[in-house]
């Protein structure tokens, strides 16, 4: 009888310091909503190596894991590989570097990374095959074990195939011959208006051309993952300045191409989703005046998108992303100039982008001595923000040993929904 009011006793107090736990751990969530902070570190210290381009996720134990590339350039530097980091959780420290892929002798760049619903950790990125962006082949890797230092231990390397079909063509065709026909003899200025001309008689050639079809589609934002059953990732082409979706309904098995997102320079989507199930995307403005970001919306899953047009947000021609809360908040992070990367902004809507009612900057040099880009945003466990951009020092770096200019580095910040919500103020100290 005293050793089962015993057990009882001790399945009891198991069972409260469970809940406790619980209790505390729902408690600390939501003292780190309600707390204002933001804290910001270096993932390296800077160096006169070309750094850009990364990604960032929350590994299934909590540790943050970032990736970026790194070489003496970008398509045209045959030296480009893929380095990565991690930051224990509860720790301030990122790990040193390693090497996440390189292939010798070739440029390898704009990787992103995401975890499935299978808690299988997805590196994705092209490896340029002749120093030019329109012969990008896109490549990923997939790793079970990753949670211990250094490198994942990749059990998948595969090409990702990214297979157009007669719609692309099709559709590029007819986008151009009616820009073609809007121009006309009254376009707005002889130069500009054959420029585009050229541009616009290029596209129909190339979308005709197989090979030409098939190359030069990567990544930049993170994949979206759809009811937990559909991969989609969003890609883009210099080469066409468009975007389209590669999509996989069995986790890389089999690849099929989306109805491509065509207008006058719109690259590098990232995606969010609606409330009503619907999909949003955002993308760089790589086109003419107004600088814009561009977007667009599906409303079947992702395998067609409604006529891009410019949205709100100005964008200066470099990368932006935008993601949803847990909460159904949206949040973008970009540069919010149309004209210059000196300035990094992280914006919060609540009522899915109808209005973008606090904004706050991330940095900013009103000197624009510096560049702030290329961020890659996420949302944590705990539901804090996690940022990581690249951070380039054009004017006034100090050298280094060898005499070269420390300039370059990967910069992460931590901060929360509140810290947005104090106003949009700069950071001290910038």
């Amino acid at each position: 009888m005293v050793l089962r009011r015993w057990a009882g006793a001790a399945t009891r107090g198991l069972m409260l310091a469970a809940v406790v736990a619980v209790l505390g751990a729902a408690g600390a969530m939501a003292r780190a909503a309600e707390r204002p902070f933001h804290t910001s570190r270096f993932v390296f210290p800077l160096e006169h190596w070309h750094n850009h381009g990364s990604s960032v996720v929350e590994l299934k134990n909590g540790d943050l894991f970032v990736a970026w590339f790194h070489g003496s350039g970008e398509r045209t530097a045959d030296d480009v590989k893929i380095e990565g980091a991690r930051l224990r959780q509860g720790t301030t420290a990122w790990s040193g570097r390693f090497t996440l892929a390189d292939t010798p002798g070739y440029p390898d760049t704009n990787c992103c990374l995401f975890v499935d619903p299978q808690e299988r950790l997805w590196l994705m990125w092209p490896t340029i095959l002749a120093n030019t962006w329109e012969s990008a082949l896109m490549k990923y890797r997939i790793a079970s074990d990753y949670l211990g230092d250094g490198p994942p231990r990749w059990e998948v390397n595969d090409v990702m195939h990214v297979t157009p079909g007669p719609e692309f063509d099709a559709a590029l065709t007819a986008f151009a011959a009616e820009a073609l026909a809007k121009l006309g003899p009254d376009a707005p200025g002889a130069e500009r208006g054959q420029n585009v001309a050229a541009w616009l008689a290029s596209l129909q050639r190339q979308a005709g051309d197989k090979l030409t079809r098939r190359l030069g589609w990567f990544t930049r934002a993170h994949p979206f993952v759809l009811d937990g059953k559909r991969l989609i990732v969003p890609l883009y082409s210099d080469g066409f300045s468009i975007s389209l979706m590669n999509i996989s309904d069995d986790w890389g098995k089999t690849w099929r191409t989306s109805a491509p997102l065509i207008g006058a320079g719109n690259i590098q989507p990232s995606i969010v989703r609606r409330k009503d199930g619907s999909l949003y995307t955002l993308m760089r403005d790589n086109g003419p005046p107004p600088k814009r970001l561009m977007q667009s919306e599906s409303r079947d899953r992702g395998e067609t998108w409604s006529p891009v047009t410019d949205s709100e947000h100005p964008n200066p021609g470099t990368g932006a992303e935008i993601i949803g809360l847990r909460n159904g908040h949206w949040v973008l992070v970009n540069n919010d100039l149309e004209r210059g990367r000196h300035r990094l902004t992280v914006s919060l809507s609540d009522d899915e982008g109808a209005t973008w009612k606090w904004r706050r900057a991330l940095e900013f040099a009103a000197d624009e001595s510096k560049r702030f880009h290329y961020p890659s945003i996420i949302e944590a466990s705990d539901g804090t923000l996690h940022v990581t951009y690249s951070y380039f020092i054009e004017k006034g770096a100090s050298p280094g040993p060898d005499g070269k200019p420390q300039a370059k580095a990967i910069k992460h910040a931590h901060f929360n929904a509140a810290w947005i919500r104090e106003g949009d103020r700069e950071p001290a100290g910038r």
